[in-house]
């Protein structure tokens, strides 16, 4: 059975204006590896390669279960409820 939050959280395009960086890395000085979009408020984060994992820790302070890649020429999205990927 497909995961409902993906089906609920279909892949929208980046919003205008948008800095490829993570803010919660660029305020502690930190770097990341690629980049992350919470698919429910837009927040950009670092991934789970990066030291902070900061889209990992956004998930689990706000509940907003899917991302996507916030990489150029990506487009997949991931559950973290669930762990799949569409």
């Amino acid at each position: 059975m497909p995961c409902a939050h993906l089906e609920a959280q279909p892949l929208t395009p980046l919003p205008a204006g948008f800095e490829p960086y993570c803010a919660d890395c660029a305020f502690t000085g930190d770097q990341w590896v690629t980049l992350r979009r919470c698919l429910t408020c837009d927040h950009v984060a670092c991934c789970d390669d990066s030291l902070n994992q900061h889209a990992t820790r956004h998930f689990a302070t706000t509940g907003h279960e899917v991302m996507t890649s916030a990489e150029p020429g990506e487009s997949w999205r991931w559950c973290f409820i669930d762990k799949e990927s569409a």
